[in-house]
């Protein structure tokens, strides 16, 4: 491995460490790093500091470097699979699907983690099979965009309609879900939420060969001898595990899976997963950390800081990508 990349490598891995441990100590009550480090390894703290660190701030934090990570990586699949530079969960529709799923889940008064996770992979996976199916019949990128955002705006209609008709609890439940936050998760969500993203980052190291192999379009790759249609499975079921865990217990957090692929484009300037496919891992955990401490620091939704953060990213995408000019 060039040196470059090695370097990025390690900058991003300190980078994401520090911002994990300043995550810690920012909030209502500010929080000495040193005195974080110690609660953490069990070191010399106050008592009090020790529980606000282990028992509240630690599981927001791992949310936050779990999401950044998945949601980053689903989007880079995307945008290789698809080929398409503005791919991403959010904007194919995927979290929209995900979405529709915790809305019946949730509208209708079954509360469960399980139940809600499940009903999250399964919406994700139906959009992404419904736009894969388009997708290989059309080649055109920007109508599978179009098609995308039709989608999420289809699917936003039905859950609509599902709030117009749920009743006063559950709808202030599904509300309150779908401004987005990294706090709300609890320790039995948890323990099906890092499984979920760890199964979903090993299936998406292991379609590396398959992602490289696309990048010159699927008649190359079926010529190398790559099954096709197995690889879009791995990549399918990857993507819905990713993007379809972190929407069913954060609520549907925009930009970072579309942006962060681009970041790390930017950073090592590779189009080789090998390489890519950790550094935007890296660079989405790193940047979902900060804009949760920024959220923190200034009181606002998680949301707003990630579209404020993506936002000049997409613009910059489509200004320097001449293919999806006018």
């Amino acid at each position: 491995m060039r040196s470059r990349p090695v370097i990025l490598f390690t900058a991003l891995s300190v980078l994401t460490v520090g911002l994990f441990l300043l995550d810690l100590a920012v909030g209502a009550v500010r929080i000495p790093v040193g005195d974080v480090w110690a609660a953490l390894t069990g070191g010399d703290c106050p008592r009090t500091t020790a529980k606000i660190v282990l028992n509240i701030r630690l599981i927001k934090a791992v949310v936050a470097l779990l999401a950044g990570a998945a949601l980053s990586v689903s989007g880079l699949q995307m945008q290789t699979l698809f080929r398409n530079p503005l791919a991403g969960p959010y904007v194919l529709g995927i979290s929209s699907g995900a979405s529709l799923g915790v809305a019946l889940v949730v509208l209708a008064g079954v509360g469960s983690s399980i139940g809600i996770a499940g009903a999250a992979w399964l919406g994700a996976a139906v959009v992404l099979l419904v736009i894969a199916t388009v997708g290989h019949r059309i080649k055109d990128i920007m109508v599978i965009l179009i098609l995308g955002m039709m989608f999420s705006s289809g699917v936003s209609a039905v859950v609509q309609i599902l709030q117009y008709l749920s009743k006063e609890e559950a709808l202030k439940a599904f509300v309150i879900w779908t401004m987005g936050s990294l706090g709300d998760v609890t320790v039995p969500q948890l323990a099906i939420l890092l499984p979920s993203v760890i199964v979903g980052l090993l299936l998406a190291v292991w379609t590396i060969k398959p992602l490289n192999l696309l990048l010159f379009g699927e008649e190359y790759a079926v010529t190398m001898g790559l099954n096709i249609r197995r690889s879009r499975g791995l990549l399918f079921l990857s993507t819905t595990l990713l993007a379809g865990t972190v929407t069913a217990f954060c609520g549907p957090i925009g930009f970072i899976g579309l942006a962060m692929p681009h970041v790390a484009r930017m950073l090592f300037r590779e189009a080789d997963h090998r390489v890519l496919l950790p550094g935007t891992l890296l660079s989405g955990a790193a940047v979902l950390l900060l804009c949760d401490i920024v959220s923190k620091m200034f009181t606002l939704p998680v949301n707003a800081i990630t579209a404020l953060l993506g936002i000049p990213i997409v613009v910059w995408v489509v200004l320097r990508n001449k293919s999806m000019t006018v």
